[in-house]
This record gives structure tokens, sequence and C-alpha cells, in this order.
């Protein structure tokens, strides 16, 4: 792994610093809705963590069944478009949110309509804005663009949720949602400017369109090996984070302090990792990538050890780190190989099946947990991310992908042999 030349910089290019803008704007309100959601929802007269758990997945199944939707239609219009249209849907979706909490009067059919929006919202945004960097970016300046994106995006979410809990303390869980629908707005103002042309008028159906990109999706073999480890380790890292992780945290670490210096410890990492992954030129990035995801596996390692806590923050901070290198330059790898005009429906098929285990994880952490133990649940959480992520360097494809410049490097040594 060595370090890239410095290309032209980036902050130069007024389009690349508005859509940077935008996200860290947009990320830092989504900060504050993590929290103030919970917290608007548990504080109405009547609720419990039934009602908190109905709202939480009316956000989160959207975001699952509607992005293969998102992918199509943000490969048939301008992405730029279809983005401020994802914001401006968030926005109207936060400012109800806040405005039936800021009144009193929020009945549960109705902060779950909200909250069907907020998730739909992203499910349309993502896949455009998968699509949207190479419109902005040289193909040369992509891996540097897309850790500057993590790392202003990383660092806003970090941020938001220190923010957040104050911001609730001190005014309230429904200004914490109306901050977040105002940073949607001026989110959406930003993508605005970006003045991307409006894409060619499909003539093709949707379901054809769809199927088109299954095809390109599943025609190479690197795309769905490491979509096939990704469902498995964010299943089994979100079974972590959300449920196993807490309740070691709580029985056995300290409680919610310990766990908190935890999580705090990792979003540091997805910082560094960014910025690291922003600046280094690796010959096979898939390769790399996939190597990065072992890490994840010695926190949850540690924690079903009951390590001491400054042990597992390191080990967290370090797979913070190792996490953002895979995110950069697995984003950077699609969007090199996957043709323009399909991108973003590819993009949809990898955050479908890449979340597609993700609420069995949550679902099934507290029933195995109560079966056999927490610590064990948690060592076969890590096994699993262990194994997952073995399995897919068993594929040829995984192990030789190279960058273009890899590719020229490893052609001029074969006609130097030869």
């Amino acid at each position: 792994m060595t370090r890239s030349p410095d290309p032209s910089p980036l902050w130069r290019d007024q389009r690349f610093v508005l859509l940077l803008c935008a996200r860290v704007v947009s990320v830092l309100g989504n900060g504050f809705a993590r929290v103030a959601l919970a917290f608007a929802v548990l504080t109405l007269p009547g609720a419990g963590a039934g009602r908190l758990s109905l709202v939480l997945a009316c956000q989160a199944l959207p975001q699952l069944v509607f992005v293969l939707a998102g992918g199509v239609i943000a490969d048939r219009m301008s992405r730029s478009r279809l983005m401020v249209l994802a914001d401006v849907l968030g926005t109207a979706a936060y400012a109800g949110l806040a405005g039936m909490v800021l009144s009193g009067h929020a009945p549960l059919a109705g902060m779950c309509l909200l909250a069907v929006a907020a998730g739909t919202a992203t499910a349309l945004f993502a896949p455009a804005m998968d699509g949207l960097v190479p419109l902005l970016v040289s193909a040369d300046r992509l891996q540097r663009a897309n850790g500057l994106l993590r790392m202003g995006t990383n660092s806003a979410l970090l941020l938001g949720l220190s923010l957040s809990g104050v911001t609730v303390a001190l005014v309230g869980a429904g200004w914490a949602l109306a901050v977040n629908a105002g940073s949607f707005a001026l989110s959406a103002v930003l993508t605005t400017r970006l003045a991307v042309a409006a894409r060619p008028r499909a003539k093709a159906s949707g379901w054809h369109e769809l199927r088109e990109g299954w095809r390109e999706f599943a025609s190479r073999q690197w795309l769905w090996v490491v979509v096939a480890q990704s469902a498995v380790v964010v299943a089994a890292l979100n079974a972590n984070l959300g449920v196993l992780g807490p309740l070691m945290a709580d029985r056995h670490l300290g409680g919610a302090r310990a766990w908190s210096v935890v999580v705090a410890a990792q979003a540091v990492g997805t910082i560094a990792g960014a910025g690291l992954a922003a600046r280094v030129r690796v010959h096979r990035p898939l390769l790399v990538a996939v190597v990065c995801m072992f890490p994840a596996a010695v926190p949850v390692a540690l924690l079903s050890a009951r390590a001491p806590v400054w042990s597992i923050a390191a080990a967290m901070f370090a797979a913070g780190v190792a996490g953002d290198v895979f995110g950069v330059l697995w984003s950077t790898t699609v969007q090199r190989e996957i043709p323009e005009h399909v991108l973003s429906r590819v993009s949809s098929y990898d955050w479908f099946g890449s979340l597609s285990l993700a609420p069995l994880g949550l679902l099934v952490a507290g029933p195995i947990a109560a079966a056999v133990g927490v610590g064990p649940a948690l060592a076969g959480c890590s096994a699993l991310v262990v194994l997952a992520t073995a399995a897919a360097l068993l594929s040829p494809q995984v192990r030789n992908l190279r960058t273009p410049a890899g590719r020229v490097s490893a052609a001029s040594l074969e006609n130097a042999g030869s």
C-alpha cells in the first residue's frame, strides 16, 4: 500500500464542494434524529418499547423495500434532482414529526406514516448519491473524493450524535427533530446548485431496467460475493451494536457510560479510516477491502470474553479505521467498474443485499442470547464475521481484480518477462 500522488485539489471543484457540504449538513441532522426520534416516542403518553420498535421499524423497512425502485428511478432521471426530491420528502417527514411532538398530539398511526416517508427518502437518495459522484469527479480522483465524503459525513454524524443528547435535554426532542428537518432543507438547496444534466428519456419499462440492473450485478462474481459477505457481516455487527453489546455492557462492563466510550471509539476510527483511504493507493482494491473486514471481529470477540473496556475501545477504533478503508475502496471500485448508465441500479442491489439480513440479526439476537448466554452469542457473531470474510477471499475475482493503474503495471511486468 503506497501513497498516491497528489492530484489537483478537489477543494477547487465547486460542484464537489457543494455535494460535500450538502452531505455534511444532512448527516449532521441525521445524528440529531437518531437520538431525538427515540426520545420523542418514549416521552409521549402511553409510549413504551413496543411503540418505539414499531416506529423505528416503519422507518427502516422502506429503506430495504424501496431501494431497488430508487436505483431504477436514479438511472432514468437526473440523479441530483432525485436527491433534491428525496431531501424535500425528508424535510416534510421530519418537520411533520417535529410538529406532532411539539404540539403534544402525536397519534401512533401518524408517526408511523411519517417514519415510512423518512425511510423512503433514504431509499431514493442512496442509489442516486452513489451514481452521482462519478458524474462530478474524474475516475483518477474517485478514491480521494469518496474518502473525503466519508470523512466529512462521519465527522458530522459524530458531532450530531454528541450534540443531540444535549439538545434533547435542553429544549426537547421536538426541536431536535426540527433541526433535522432544517438540515434536509439546506441539503436540498445546496444540491439544486449541482446542475447535473437530465438523463436521456428511458424507452424501456421500469421492470426491464430492474432486470438489466440484476444482470449487470449477477454477471460479476466479485460484486455479488462481496455483497453476500456484507450481508452476513452487517447482520452480525448489527446484532452486536443493537442488542448484544449493550446487554454485555449493562451486565458486566459498567453500563451505558462504558458502552458510549466503545461506540465513540469506533466513530473516531471511521473518521481516521476515511482520511487514510483517501490518501493511499492499492493495486488490488477488493483484496485489501475484504481483508479489512477481519478486524471487525476482534472487538466482538473481546466483548464475549469480558475484556477491559479500554481494550474493547481500542479494538473498535481499529475496526472503525479498517471498516472505512473497506467502504472507500468498495465504493470506488463499483464506480469504476460498473457502466455509468446502470450504476445506480447496481448500487441499489448492493444496498438491498448488504442490508437484507440486518433486521434478522436484530430479531434473533435477543432470543439467542437468552438461550445460550450473551457471551456465546457474541462469540458466534465474531465467528460469522471471520467465516464470511474468509469465504469471500476464495473468489479469484475478489483476490485478483486490479485498478486501472494496477492493470497497466501487471501488463508491463508480463511484457518485460516475455
